[in-house]
């Protein structure tokens, strides 16, 4: 009796170990059938709180539960096989203490059997991001544009444009490193700024918006696909799916109303 051999999944260590390296693919996922076709093209997934304002209609992440965090991340971990699977961390999980955060974490840790968290927050977070590696939780940590911060920030602004807002940044990339995450998404962070990081830190960084120059990119799966209505302006569109669904479910509305849906392909025939 054969026994196959259980595929094995990307890890953290393993990211961090690209560092300088190749460079690292990453998108977000929020369902298992788009999770199986990226799996074989990406390193890693991220289930982002993103997936309130994509999914399900929300004008900002804010409004995202960790129960819709887990839902989403238990799809994700069923279609994808290989890639490591990173899940958000949604506002208000985390940011009070750091064992709140930690029960947090381990019920998503737990019930996705996802491989890492991630939260945003650079110094202020430090503690937490410690709290949690010492404790067996993998965490990706995310700088630059907080999305979660928003209203904070007055909006969705690209960071470190000046060279006198340089310093908070970097401090904030160097801190959570030394607390031990495993991997940094600097996010809309002006490029000289991006690059300089990288070039500082031991540990991944992953841009979204930032610079070519960073270890590894992300995007929003849907934002690239062509599939979302507000696109970023740094984003490339690879795609137009979202024309291609448009014209389809078109042309299905016509043929249902004009009667010419081909009956021999949608209805069973009569049996004696």
């Amino acid at each position: 009796m054969s026994v196959q051999k259980p595929i094995r999944r990307t890890t953290a260590p393993q990211i961090t170990a690209r560092k300088g390296g190749e460079p690292i693919v990453s998108l977000t996922a929020y369902h298992a059938h788009t999770a199986a076709i990226a799996d074989n093209h990406v390193d890693f997934l991220l289930v982002g709180d993103s997936l309130g304002m994509v999914m399900h209609g929300f004008e900002s992440t804010l409004p995202v539960t960790l129960d819709l965090m887990i839902m989403h991340g238990k799809a994700v971990m069923r279609g994808a096989q290989k890639a490591l699977v990173v899940v958000d961390m949604p506002f208000g999980s985390y940011e009070e203490s750091p064992p709140q955060a930690f029960q947090n974490a381990v019920r998503i840790i737990k019930e996705t059997e996802c491989g890492a968290v991630k939260l945003e927050g650079g110094a202020r977070m430090a503690e937490t991001v410690n709290y949690l590696t010492e404790r067996g939780i993998p965490v990706m940590a995310h700088i630059g544009l907080t999305p979660q911060s928003f209203n904070v920030m007055g909006g969705f602004k690209t960071q470190g444009r000046t060279r006198d807002s340089w310093q908070v940044l970097e401090d904030d990339a160097q801190a959570v490193t030394e607390a031990g995450a495993f991997a940094v998404v600097l996010e809309a962070i002006a490029e000289p700024l991006a690059a300089r990081i990288t070039e500082q830190v031991p540990i991944p960084t992953i841009g979204i918006g930032a610079s070519a120059k960073c270890d590894g990119q992300i995007l929003v799966m849907e934002d690239m696909l062509g599939l979302s209505p507000r696109v970023p302006k740094f984003v490339r569109k690879f795609g137009e799916v979202g024309r291609f669904i448009e014209e389809a479910i078109a042309d299905y509305s016509a043929e249902v109303r004009s009667r010419s849906f081909p009956a021999e392909e949608h209805t069973y025939d009569v049996k004696d």
